[in-house]
């Protein structure tokens, strides 16, 4: 009699469960009557031995302690680690046409090939992102760089530590409750100490990710984990959402909270195989295989033209990424690119390069990148395909016949010279309004004539001073590249408008350039090499220094470049847009205009009538001196920088001579592919203690007879020594004529002080 009474039990039982599921699914389905809360709450993932979840041994030894309270890696420990972005394989996908457009807009699910199913995604959020480009790279690449990148660097400080064994788990999922507002909170720990309570919040970037900042919140107010402790470790500077979160984590835990920047540089490699990549042609000799590639072209790739779009860009790309994103473009100020390093040249390989600029905190920055690259790159080529004897420019009034060498003059690196010169003449008479302060020291300190300050006509140009390099490790490392702005006495045939204000004899020329050379010429020479108006200028000149190493380097072997140097075809490195219709004639008319007709006129105070101010100069370029830094200075004031060039070339990072500077570079032939399992770099052995630094708990022309400054005697058994000049000690090109010859330009710098036709007083 038991068992049917059993066997009722057992099929009422089933019904039961059968009941439960239905009510399940309706549920989930959305039917009348049904609620979530009904089911059961999944399981807590217990997580995983962190030995075990990244395949490390069990007895893996730390090479560095895991600091108890706040710190930071030493800068002599720095590294890099390494991982796979899957969709880097298509970096350089482009739109697709109307027609795919149009066919894949048919289907209702993402198709199963590539790069279909890209242009598939991009179309179901086409109303968000109208331009495949700005999808591509602020919603498709980071997000499919996110999870692997944060995997190979938690894998990488889990190594680093020894966190192995049985008390370290990793990824394990917990509750917080916030008691306050009542709310569980689930949240997965990076890596927890079951002994200690220790926890790791893991981060391969400098900020905190947007959704988990109210689960840490509860954390800290959750009186069921008032014994744990939480340690945040970052592998890049801390952003300034990092610093205010923190801040708000500390007022709530005190103490229990602990920063560690750990800082390592992330390394993002593309899949072997497939795909469409994106090229770039930065400083590759013609006709070589492979294509430009490194951490400094990824950021070009994403760089924008304005600073409109780029906002709209960074934007868009931020908005992707609650988790928060690596240092990116935003973060370099491209207006103040320049080039710092290039390897050596052997035939049939890639050479490396570096370019620096300065960090921009407020991530503000990113736009003109691919602008200021290739302009370095171009004067580079121009450099090496044209001989030195047509490195100069020349702005004369009596000289249109002699502005520039026809071929120089098709290029930007000749269009930026000349541009500069003329741009010199405007701030050097700028630089003597009496309106200032320096203006009005001058005109008083002038020698006088009848009462009026008096001064002679003028020459004044732009020259290299002696640049500071240090040749190493098969490379050049491009320290310091100084210009100096020159200046003398000197007269032209064409006339400005008005009457001369004095005819100066011997005495008072000579008494006039000295204060000339005191007063305005010091000051000019450092808006030279400071101002935005002459960044174009400093680029090109730097552009020169290294070209000038390739060809020493070429003339002892033969290397991919052979084939450019001298040349004399410098066609496939034109003008570009927008100055792709730029002429030297235009721009010589522009300046007679200014000559002949007055652009500035100054009041002098004791002077009768009105002071008009014209000029003349030029830049020379012809020459390049460089003095190559001993071993023994160059290691004591740029100790890490071969270190931070090297991993330039992979990824940008910190320039360590110089507090927001940051280093970028590439390989001309670079194989940025990787494994789907990317193993970090291992730490290197400390220099020293290996203990991590503390930091406080709440831390927050013309001149071609000039000679150049002698070099210093390198160091003895130290290769390198000096470097040669380049091109001829002789003028070259030049009329006769001109007193001093000066090798470029024409020298000249003339300045004409001339009453108004019609005024007195």
């Amino acid at each position: 009699m038991q068992t049917p009474i059993r066997n009722r039990r057992l099929r009422a039982l089933r019904r039961s469960v059968v009941a439960l599921a239905c009510a399940s699914v309706m549920a989930l389905t959305g039917l009348p009557g049904s609620t979530a809360a009904d089911a059961a709450p999944r399981p807590l993932d217990p997580g995983k031995r962190c030995d075990e979840l990244y395949g490390l041994p069990s007895n893996t030894r730390p090479t560095t302690g895991l600091p108890q309270f706040d710190a930071s890696r030493a800068t002599a420990q720095w590294d890099d680690y390494s991982y796979v972005n899957p969709a880097k394989e298509w970096d350089g996908l482009g739109a697709p046409s109307a027609a795919k457009q149009a066919a894949l807009s048919e289907l209702t699910k993402a198709p199963a090939s590539q790069p279909d199913r890209v242009w598939w995604r991009w179309l179901q959020q086409k109303d968000k992102y109208p331009n495949f480009i700005d999808y591509r790279d602020s919603v498709f690449l980071p997000n499919s760089g996110n999870d692997p990148r944060g995997k190979a660097f938690e894998q990488k400080v889990i190594k680093d530590h020894g966190l192995v064994g049985p008390e370290w788990i990793c990824q394990k999922e917990v509750e917080f409750k916030d008691p306050d507002t009542g709310k569980t909170y689930r949240r997965k720990l990076d890596a927890y100490n079951t002994r200690t309570k220790q926890i790791l919040e893991i981060k391969s970037n400098g900020s905190p990710d947007r959704t988990q900042v109210p689960k840490d919140l509860a954390w800290a107010k959750d009186p069921a984990w008032k014994d744990s402790k939480v340690k945040y470790v970052f592998a890049e500077p801390q952003k300034a959402d990092a610093k205010k979160f923190l801040g708000n984590m500390r007022q709530l835990a005190g103490d229990r909270v602990t920063e560690y920047n750990y800082r390592s540089d992330r390394v993002e490699l593309a899949p072997k195989a497939g795909g469409q990549r994106a090229t770039s042609g930065l400083m590759q000799p013609p006709g070589q295989s492979g294509s430009t590639r490194g951490g400094l072209t990824d950021l070009i790739r994403e760089s924008r033209p304005t600073p409109k779009t780029m906002a709209d860009f960074l934007n868009a790309k931020n908005a992707a990424n609650p988790g928060g994103l690596p240092r990116g473009p935003g973060g370099v100020d491209f207006s103040t690119l320049d080039l710092k390093y290039v390897g050596k040249p052997v035939k049939g390989k890639g050479v490396d390069f570096a370019f620096d600029a300065k960090e921009d905190p407020t991530e503000q920055s990113g736009w003109g990148g691919k602008a200021n690259s290739q302009l370095i790159s171009d004067a580079f080529f121009t450099w090496l395909a044209l001989t030195p004897d047509k490195f100069w420019v020349n702005l004369n009034p009596d000289e249109p016949d002699r502005i520039m060498d026809a071929k120089f003059g098709k290029t930007d690196a000749g269009r930026v010279l000349l541009e500069a010169d003329l741009q010199m003449k405007h701030d050097f008479y700028k630089a003597m309004d009496p309106a200032t302060d320096l203006g009005k020291r001058y005109w008083a300190a002038l020698p006088k004539e009848n009462g009026k300050p008096c001064m002679p006509g003028l020459r004044n140009w732009i020259e290299p001073k002696t640049a500071q390099v240090r040749e190493q490790d098969g490379g050049i490392y491009i320290l310091d590249t100084p210009l100096r702005l020159k200046s003398t006495a000197q007269t032209t045939v064409t006339q400005g408008p008005g009457e001369p204000i004095c005819t100066p004899d011997e005495a008072t020329t000579k008494a006039a350039q000295r204060v000339i050379d005191s007063m305005i010429v010091p000051a000019v020479e450092k808006t030279i090499n400071t101002a935005p108006q002459y960044a174009d200028l400093r680029r090109v000149y730097t552009a020169r220094v290294a070209a000038e190493y390739i060809r020493q380097q070429d003339a002892k072997s033969p290397t991919d470049y052979h084939a450019i140097i001298n040349s004399g075809d410098a066609s496939r490195w034109p003008l570009r847009a927008p100055n792709q219709n730029w002429t030297r004639e235009a721009l010589f008319q522009k300046y007679r205009n200014i000559y002949t007709h007055g652009e500035f006129t100054y009041d002098v105070p004791d002077a009768n009538g009105t002071v008009q101010v014209y000029i003349v100069g030029g830049v020379d370029l012809s020459k390049q001196p460089k003095q190559n830094v001993g071993k023994v200075q160059f290691t004591a004031q740029h100790r890490y920088l071969p270190r931070q060039t090297q991993t330039s070339v992979k990824t940008l990072t910190d320039n360590t001579d110089t507090t927001g500077q940051l280093l970028l570079g590439a390989n001309t032939a670079a194989d940025d592919t990787g494994t789907s399992t990317p193993t970090p770099t291992p730490t290197p052995t400390p220099t020293h203690t290996g203990k991590p630094t503390p930091t406080p708990t709440h831390s927050g022309g013309g001149g071609g007879s000039t000679p150049a400054p002698a070099p210093t005697t390198p160091a003895p058994n130290d290769p390198g020594g000096d470097l040669a000049h380049t091109g001829n000690d002789a003028p070259i090109g030049l009329i006769s004529g001109i007193a001093g010859a000066l090798a470029v330009a024409g020298g000249a710098l003339v300045w004409w002080m001339r009453r108004r036709r019609t005024a007195q007083g």
